[in-house]
């Protein structure tokens, strides 16, 4: 290797042999020669970090080649060297498509078993944490949830790891499906493993109250879940508080003990991603996912609208053609949701997600689904479905930071991993890892980041920050605080489509 070669390796990556563009790895000023596939390439402007620029002519209307698909088309001539984005290339989406079965039958192969520090509950299931949670049936009852968590604090010792409220607006005047989210939400949330106590605080006249919503919690262990409807209580927050106590001291008994990897279940989702999301944090996602697989365990990814232009890549890695079919519904029921509400299928990505170098939701898409490695998929989920099937699990939700994550917890994750090259400080009910793009973001952010992918654009191996990456999710299910637990975050959001009485 020449010493150019070894320059060009550090300024730009061309992700695909089949690419026609590049990606900047740090900004590039006008006039850089650069070389790749044997011939050199100058510059013809300055293209920032995270962009991308041709590598050969591109004709007005043919398509612009990235991860080895096109990710739109040449608005006009593009030549050699030239800056593309979105004043020179646009999405060649439509609206509904017909698909077909065309298996790609990935396999990964079984690895050596890992192990983590959890939770072992009566009912078989694991945890990474053992948290109380307060959840508030109806938004009316959230500042009563907040003040028992405030004086709840106190319970907080030995195994008990945190205490913590979920307030939400939802539970009563809605209607339809809205209101048949909010119950599959909260259910789900109730049922979840990582939560060692629940008191479910309602309000006591609202639509989603606790008579309602118990049937969709399901068989309960009395010593596990307590109820409290607050139109009853002389005192409700002395009330809320003694009920908390005897949760505490129910979730003491528990303990770490050495678990299985094959027993977690982990979420994936990215938010304010750029340029570089597709090379560095979500492959890097993908390529745990794929490990966790291999353990047998289980992974879910989600942003049914991020998969756009990107899905026919997901439908051929389904394990049958019954999976298949439901990725199929899975992307098409989003578009029609879309559709029914007078919305454009495609107006994304994001100005963010523009600065940082995306240029369309199939450039954006194809990035996305990085995230997801190259293992088969295993099934499909419904937005406030549990997760059944290990292995990687597809699942309905929108693309909302927030929202997904949320849908993510209560379909069964135990962690969510959230890639970004903007960041966010946000949390979910479940840890919710923050794995940056870059660098720069890392450092500008630390209170926010986790985990860097950034070295993987400068000179880090994909092998060596796998290793590093897999050891450091294994610590966090074992017990190891992510940034938003260290800052005291909890945050949850609920599917919103229709009317609000």
């Amino acid at each position: 290797m020449d010493h150019t070669e070894q320059i060009s390796l550090k300024t730009h990556k061309k992700i695909h042999p089949g690419d026609l563009v590049a990606v900047a790895l740090m900004p590039l000023t006008a006039g850089t020669a650069l070389r790749e596939d044997g011939k050199d390439i100058v510059l013809r402007e300055d293209i920032p970090q995270g962009h991308k620029f041709a590598l050969t002519d591109i004709p007005a209307g043919a398509p612009v080649i990235k991860y080895g698909a096109a990710i739109g088309t040449a608005a006009r001539d593009i030549p050699v060297g030239a800056w593309v984005h979105t004043h020179n290339l646009k999405t060649s989406l439509g609206d509904m498509l017909n698909y077909a079965y065309t298996p790609a039958r990935p396999r990964v192969e079984p690895v050596q078993e890992r192990s983590f520090e959890g939770y072992v509950r009566p009912d078989g299931s694991v945890s990474v944490r053992n948290e109380i949670w307060i959840i508030p049936t109806v938004g009316c009852v959230n500042s009563i949830a907040q003040a028992i968590e405030r004086r709840a604090q106190a319970l907080c010792t030995g195994s008990v790891e945190s205490i913590a409220a979920f307030p939400h607006p939802y539970g009563c005047s809605q209607m339809g499906d809205d209101q048949e989210n909010t119950r599959k939400i909260l259910a789900g949330l109730v049922n979840h493993p990582n939560a060692g106590g629940v008191l479910v605080l309602g309000l006591g006249c609202e639509n989603s109250n606790i008579d309602v919503l118990k049937p969709y919690i399901g068989e309960i262990d009395p010593r596990r879940v307590k109820f409290l409807v607050c139109q009853e209580s002389d005192d409700e927050i002395a009330d809320g508080l003694a009920l908390v106590e005897e949760l505490a001291r129910y979730a003491g008994g528990f303990h770490r003990q050495p678990v299985s990897a094959a027993k977690l279940i982990v979420g994936m989702k990215c938010g304010g991603s750029d340029g570089l999301s597709g090379i560095t944090a979500n492959p890097t996602v993908g390529a745990f996912s794929d490990w966790l697989v291999s353990q047998g365990g289980t992974t879910i990814l989600t942003e049914v609208p991020e998969m756009f232009g990107a899905e026919t890549f997901l439908m051929n890695r389904c394990a049958n053609e019954h999976v298949f079919a439901d990725t199929v519904a899975l992307v098409n029921d989003f578009k029609r949701y879309f559709q029914r509400h007078g919305q454009t299928i495609y107006e994304n990505p994001s100005p963010g997600n523009k600065k940082g170098g995306i240029s369309t939701l199939e450039d954006k898409s194809l990035g996305c689904i990085q995230k997801s490695g190259s293992a088969p998929v295993s099934g499909v989920l419904a937005y406030g479905e549990r997760v059944k099937t290990r292995g990687l699990n597809l699942l309905s939700a929108p693309g909302n930071d927030l929202v997904a994550s949320t849908a993510l917890a209560a379909a069964g994750a135990h962690i969510v991993l959230f890639t970004t090259g903007r960041g966010t400080p946000f949390a979910s009910p479940v840890p919710t890892v923050k794995v940056s793009s870059n660098t720069a973001l890392a450092q500008k952010k630390s209170g926010w980041i986790d985990f860097d992918c950034g070295p993987l654009a400068e000179d880090t191996e994909m092998e060596e920050l796998h290793a590093a990456f897999c050891k450091y999710v294994l610590d966090v299910a074992s017990g190891r605080r992510v940034k938003s637990e260290l800052s005291g975050f909890h945050d949850m959001a609920i599917f919103k489509q229709g009317v609000t009485l």
